[in-house]
Parts: C-alpha cells; sequence; structure tokens
C-alpha cells in the first residue's frame, strides 16, 4: 500500500511562489498522484518541502499570539471602556483573559494544530536522514531547520500544557496524533527533547549563520534565539546560574555572527516598507497577494463603528476611507495597557490606537483602544495587512540578554537602555529614563518585564515571559490568583480527549 504524501506536499509545491524559494524549473505532477515512491527523488523536491514547512509554520501565527499573550492581562475591556469597544461577538476569546477556560471552551483545540506540523518536521528529518540525493551541506542545512523548528513547537506545548504526547515518528497522513491511543509524556521528559533537538540543529547547521528570504527562513539564529529563551526557563527554576550562562552563549554567538542593529525609529520595525531590516532574526513573511496576517482582524474595529470617535492626537473624527481597518473587535486592547506607557515613549501611539469621544466644549473622553502596530498597506482603497510577523528581533536578543544578566548578578543596564533610547526617541533622558532611574527599577526583573510588556505588544510574548519569570510574576500582574494556579497551564479539550482516551485532563480542571 501506498503511503500518500498529499497532504505534506500540498503546501509546499503551493506556496514557493509566496515565499520565493523554489526553482524555476521545478516540474511537479499533479498532486493527486504524489507518493513516497516518486517523491524525495531530487534536490528540488526537498527544496519545495522545505519552503512548505515555512508557510505551514505561518499558518500557527495566530495560535501562537492567542497563547503567547490572550492571558497576559493587556488585552480585554476595563473600566471607562465605552461599549463599541467591549469587544464585537468575542466568540469565547474573553475567556482568555478572564481565565475561566474548560475543556468546552478551552481557548484553543486539537493541542492548536501543532500536531500537524510536528508530523511533517518528523517525516522531513526521517527522509533526510536516508537520502543520497542532497549534498552533505544541504542536507545539514534542512536538518537544521527542521530539529529547530521541532524544539520550537514543543516548546509551545511544553509552555501550555507541560505533560504532552511525544511523537518523533512520522505517521501517514491521515492519521493525526491527537488520535492515537498514546498517553502524555511527563513535561520534564519534553524538555530533554526540546534540548536535544537544540543540540542537533545547532550542529546541523555547524558554521552556518545565513538566512534566507530577507530573514523569513529558520536558521541557526532562530535556533540559538530559542535556545536562549529555554535555557532562561530552567534557569529561572532548577537551572541557575549554569542555564543562564547556556542562554548568555547563545545570545552572544547570534550577535557575534548576524548583522543586527535596532532600527532608530519603532515605526520602522514593522512597517511594510523595511520588510527583512536588519533588525529582524526570523519573520513569518507576508506580502500584498500571498498572505496577510491572519489574526489582524480580531484586534481592530470596523471602520463603520469607528467613525463614530475621534483621534485626540490628530484633533479629527476617524474616517472610512483613512481608517479602513476593515475588522471586528473581539479582542480589544485595555485602556489600562495604553496608559502603561509614558506619553513621552513612542511605542505607545505605534502599537496601540485609543479612540476618544469628544463633548461639546472640545473634551476628549477614553472610549477605548485597538492594536495599532500592524497597518499593512493600503491597496485599490482595502487595507492589506502585509506585515511580517517577528518570532525573533534584536530587541528580543537584548532583552533576553539583560535576564540572563541579571541572574548571573550582572550590570543589565547597557542592553535595558538601548531599547529605552530608541523607544524615547529625542525625548530621551539617561537620568529619568535610563536603567537604573525609573521607579521600576528597584526591581531588575520588574525593569526587564516591563520592557518586554511595551516593546512586543501583538507578538504574542507577555505571557510566556511572567510563566518564565515565574509563577508569582503571573499572579501579580494578570488576573489569575494563586489561589487556582493549575490554570497556568490550559485545559485540554473535549474532543482531543475523545479522540485520544489515553490522555487525561490538565491536572486541577475537571475530569473528562
Amino acid at each position: 500500500m501506498k503511503k500518500t504524501i498529499l497532504t505534506y506536499l500540498f503546501l509546499g509545491s503551493l506556496t514557493c511562489t509566496g515565499l520565493n524559494s523554489c526553482t524555476n524549473d521545478l516540474e511537479l505532477t499533479p498532486i493527486s498522484n504524489y507518493s513516497d515512491e516518486i517523491y524525495w527523488k531530487t534536490a528540488d523536491q526537498f527544496e519545495a518541502f522545505a519552503v512548505g514547512l515555512h508557510s505551514r509554520f505561518r499558518t500557527n501565527e495566530r495560535n501562537f499570539l492567542l497563547l503567547g499573550e490572550l492571558r497576559a492581562g493587556l488585552f480585554g475591556n476595563d473600566p471607562g471602556t465605552t461599549a463599541s469597544f467591549t469587544g464585537e461577538a468575542s466568540q469565547g476569546l474573553e475567556r482568555m483573559w478572564q481565565h475561566n477556560l474548560d475543556m468546552d471552551n478551552s481557548g484553543v483545540t486539537n493541542f492548536a494544530n501543532l500536531y500537524e506540523q510536528i508530523n511533517q518536521l518528523n517525516l522531513m528529518i526521517s527522509k533526510l536522514n536516508t537520502t543520497t540525493v542532497l549534498s552533505e551541506g544541504s542536507k545539514n542545512y534542512y536538518l537544521g531547520i527542521a530539529h529547530g523548528m521541532r524544539s520550537f513547537y514543543y516548546f509551545q506545548l511544553y509552555r501550555t500544557w507541560g505533560d504532552v504526547v511525544i511523537q518523533t515518528d512520522a505517521l501517514p497522513s491521515n492519521i493525526d496524533v491527537s488520535n492515537l491511543a498514546k498517553a502524555a509524556s511527563p513535561a520534564a521528559d519534553v524538555m530533554k527533547l526540546i534540548k536535544a533537538d537544540l543540540e542537533s540543529s545547532i550542529s546541523a547547521f555547524g558554521t552556518d549563520y545565513s538566512i534566507r528570504q530577507e530573514r523569513s527562513f529558520w536558521s541557526k539564529n532562530a535556533t540559538l534565539m530559542l535556545k536562549a529563551e529555554v535555557y532562561l526557563w530552567s534557569a529561572h527554576r532548577e537551572g541557575g546560574k549554569p542555564d543562564a550562562t547556556i542562554a548568555k552563549n547563545a545570545l552572544t554567538d547570534v550577535k557575534s555572527n548576524l548583522p543586527l542593529a535596532l532600527q532608530t525609529d519603532f515605526n520602522n520595525v514593522n512597517d511594510v516598507k523595511s520588510r527583512g531590516n536588519n533588525e529582524m532574526i526570523f519573520v513569518l513573511r507576508h506580502k500584498l497577494n500571498e498572505a496577510t496576517l491572519g489574526f489582524i482582524t480580531d484586534f481592530v474595529p470596523n471602520s463603520n463603528i469607528l467613525v463614530n470617535f475621534s483621534d485626540s492626537l490628530t484633533n479629527r473624527k476617524f474616517s472610512v476611507t483613512q481608517d479602513n481597518y476593515g475588522g471586528l473587535l473581539r479582542i480589544p486592547t485595555r485602556i489600562s495597557t495604553y496608559r502603561n506607557y509614558n506619553d513621552l515613549d513612542t511605542r505607545k501611539n505605534i502599537s496601540i490606537q485609543a479612540a476618544y469621544t469628544k463633548d461639546g466644549n472640545g473634551n476628549y473622553k477614553i472610549a477605548g483602544c485597538f492594536l495599532k502596530k500592524y497597518q499593512g498597506e493600503q491597496n485599490a482603497g482595502s487595507r492589506a495587512y502585509t506585515n511580517d510577523y517577528a518570532l525573533y528581533r534584536y530587541a528580543d536578543l537584548l532583552l533576553l540578554m539583560a535576564e540572563a544578566k541579571v541572574i548571573l548578578g550582572e550590570n543589565p543596564k547597557e542592553e535595558i537602555n538601548q531599547i529605552r533610547t530608541r523607544a524615547f526617541g529625542s525625548n530621551y533622558s539617561e537620568s529619568v529614563f535610563g536603567y537604573p532611574n525609573q521607579a521600576v527599577d528597584k526591581n531588575a526583573n520588574e525593569a526587564i518585564l516591563q520592557e518586554r510588556k511595551l516593546e512586543f505588544l501583538g507578538e504574542g510574548k507577555y505571557w510566556y515571559d511572567l510563566r518564565r519569570f515565574g509563577d508569582q510574576y503571573v499572579f501579580l500582574h494578570t488576573g489569575l490568583s494563586a489561589q487556582e494556579s493549575y490554570k497556568l497551564f490550559w485545559p485540554i479539550d473535549r474532543t482531543s480527549l475523545t479522540n485520544n482516551r489515553a490522555l487525561k485532563q490538565t491536572a486541577g480542571y475537571p475530569e473528562f
């Protein structure tokens, strides 16, 4: 019986144009006829599959954001919010920031579909380890990508559910891991796999630090950034200074081998006109008529609602033609999040749009806020959200380095102040805004967390940041209480528990 690879190849072949990575003379047999007997025979076919892996990676960006930020206290509504900004047809998304998830309202289902991606990587690794059609350099390059991506996916699973199923062998395309009668492995074993994959990726890449496609291909640098994040996670727990040293060395490795710099203007970081800029380390690529940012319409309002409000900074009412966001505001940004920023911090009004009512005397009153960071571009009278979605950028490296330094008893001033210098621009004064001169700087961890919150809003990081630093930071900065600490992990949805009867519900939630 032939094992079809229809699912595996479909995205790989159809996204070659979008990622500009396939050779011009690649001849493709009709999709329905692909099987192992006729595939994996040429270098072009491996290349097409690698492109497909990146396209599949991009399909996960919404789940990356939901898992990494929706429970962190930044989104939702708070006192003073006008009805128009309290979440239109929220579809249960509010359960994330309200921390009342359960198996029937689990926030994400089927483990965020990450096992589908893992199965693709398992297949790629298996074929790479047996192929004779690739040069040693190409084989190792693809192995570096595959092991690095698999480590990333398992780190998502580990931080979200703790104990999860480990599957490293490729399954037939019509079988999902969630349907196997296979029990979850202990979180400690999952972490061992994550760290083993990291080392396999780094070893495979060797001395190759190059990044293809304007920094939208996984590279050794992405693996090293992930390694730093993973080892800082364990450094805040049992790993201490030895793991912090490993993290610091990984970050130093990236900094030493990749041309990196902060964009002078924060507005240029995510602007479509500066795509692939030298602040980026690994991004999910979007381009006009190819792919757009999948999650953004949940974070911005419908233009017909927005026109009833004003922008106080420009002293104008919003208009359909200029402010054609075209969304349905299921996930509003908290007014309190907007007010967390200093008024002189340029990130404030680049990351968030505040909307105001205006009375007859010309006085403005804030009505609500929404995410502004991803403006996309105008195309034939419509807004296309073609911003790249950064998973790792230089600002992240700097703040992870600061975090490692604090654990090691070193001074994080240099890295924190690089971030603050860019944020305040011409208004920057070290004596006022520089580390350690702000009130928050009395606790270096809180200073770093504050900068990460302000810098990476809408990039899927802050919930994971709080979790990494320790449970007490989650309880302090979100609506989750220590009395419900089991909710640090997410519940497994009813369908997954039904399909895999060997699974057990996340500890603390009602059993299935």
